[in-house]
């Protein structure tokens, strides 16, 4: 799991195909040095495992599966990408809680500084929308974001100064394709309730009644409510 703040900016140095897997070396800095084989690291937002280490260069292996859904397919030699370790137990939630699962890629379709901040929006399938709330967390490029508008449609954030200085954000363009993870949380709500609902038939109705609830104690004064 990671929480979404980014630790550090890498630099894809080579990439190698392999049929519709490939393989990325990217140029680490110095805060991954204590990194090793194995290791699970975000890179713009997608899980990927350390196969090997040779000095600052790590490299990753990426399946069909990682390509097609993320946008490590578009990377080429030199793009930058956004860098976080794995979360420790013991590490502070700065951001949310990340998967490093991207469930797929939005567009930029504005990027705008205002006084301070900036102003993003992306544009996503409604597949991905169904999952966005005002003031919900969002996963871009493994950046923790708080959505401030949104609909099925497309979703829009406000960006600090900081952060956009201190992550790939700054060179953002209208058009760019980035990679979107929506808040776990809401994939396991949604997971219940479906259940819950195929649940419940003529059959095998609601295990919420009155008798239930009276039971457990939240009825009031002789059942009343």
């Amino acid at each position: 799991m990671f929480t979404g703040i980014i630790q550090g900016i890498g630099e894809i140095k080579n990439i190698h195909k392999y049929g519709s897997e490939s393989n990325f070396t990217i140029k680490m800095p110095a805060f991954f040095s204590d990194c090793k084989e194995g290791d699970s690291i975000a890179v713009d937002g997608v899980c990927l495992t350390i196969t090997s280490v040779k000095g600052s260069l790590f490299c990753f292996d990426a399946s069909r599966e990682t390509l097609e859904r993320s946008t490590l397919i578009d990377m080429k030699q030199a793009s930058r990408v956004n860098l976080e370790k794995a979360l420790r137990l013991s590490d502070r939630l700065g951001g949310h809680l990340v998967s490093g699962h991207v469930d797929g890629k939005g567009i930029i379709g504005k990027f705008q500084k205002l006084e301070k901040s900036f102003f993003l929006q992306v544009k996503v399938e409604k597949d991905i929308g169904t999952y966005l709330i005002e003031k919900g967390s969002i996963a871009v490029n493994g950046i923790s974001l708080t959505i401030n508008k949104c609909n099925d449609t497309c979703f829009e954030v406000n960006i600090i100064p900081k952060t956009v200085k201190e992550t790939t954000m700054i060179g953002s363009r209208v058009g760019n394709r980035v990679n979107i993870e929506v808040d776990v949380i809401s994939k396991y709500i949604e997971k219940f309730v479906i259940n819950d609902k195929k649940a419940i038939s003529d059959k095998n109705p609601s295990r919420i009644d009155r008798s239930m609830l009276n039971n457990y104690g939240f009825g009031g004064k002789n059942g009343d409510f």
